[in-house]
């Protein structure tokens, strides 16, 4: 059967990345961390103290970021580099969560970024995961997630994931960084967080990592067949 393009979108800790690479693990499909993309983006410009109301520094910026995903055996995770170095770790730490939104929400970053995550899926067959994938990047993906939690679950998801990074971190702090974070993504001009409307939402409060996975899996068969005998149909319409 045909491949199709998967959209989950969603808040920061709600599980949106771990559904979504679970996803794609189970159906052989390539998983794009649009987030990751942004993070990288964060970290050049806080290495290279770029000026974020300078469009011609913005501009020079961009034209010299070069990001790719390569699978690591040893860890078994797709890992982002950047210009050849490999981020992974450095863009998860809280300094850049403190700052991706505001560089998420610079304009000329998100047409580059969306440009390279449309060339990224062009043969399908994708699961990607960020905050507009369903209404600005894929707005005709076949399937689209939104993702939502309470607040104070994902403040606690968050400070778990950081300790498990040996990243210590006041639960406070978390939460009114996620906060930030939704009020600045909710409320951008370009891109803004939002549910598409034919999107599924998923609310992930009281839900395993593996009932999220189950209920997308359960969407995506039935997006397949529906894709699939939506073909047939035109097919035999062309053929009679």
């Amino acid at each position: 059967m045909r491949k199709i393009i998967i959209a989950i979108d969603g808040y920061s800790a709600c599980g949106k990345s771990t559904t979504a690479k679970m996803v794609a693990a189970k159906l052989g499909y390539g998983y794009i961390d649009t987030g990751a993309m942004y993070r990288a983006t964060t970290l050049y410009f806080k290495e290279h103290y770029i000026n974020l109301t300078n469009p011609k520094a913005i501009k020079e910026a961009l034209d010299n970021i070069h990001i790719q995903f390569m699978y690591n055996p040893k860890t078994d995770r797709n890992e982002t580099y950047l210009n050849n170095l490999n981020v992974e770790d450095e863009i998860r730490k809280m300094y850049i969560s403190e700052n991706v939104s505001e560089v998420s929400a610079i304009a000329e970053v998100r047409k580059m970024m969306v440009a390279q995550q449309q060339k990224m899926a062009k043969k399908k067959g994708v699961v990607m995961d960020g905050r507009d994938i369903g209404t600005a990047v894929f707005p005709d993906a076949e399937l689209k997630i939104f993702m939502e939690a309470d607040i104070n679950i994902r403040s606690a998801r968050r400070q778990e994931e950081l300790l498990s990074k040996k990243q210590v971190v006041d639960l406070d702090e978390i939460k009114e960084n996620l906060q930030k974070r939704d009020m600045i993504d909710t409320t951008r001009v370009e891109g803004p967080l939002r549910k598409a409307d034919d999107a599924f939402v998923v609310d992930s409060t009281f839900m395993t990592i593996e009932e999220q996975v189950d209920y997308v899996m359960n969407l995506v068969t039935v997006k397949i067949i529906e894709n699939h005998l939506r073909l047939m149909e035109k097919y035999h319409e062309h053929n009679d």
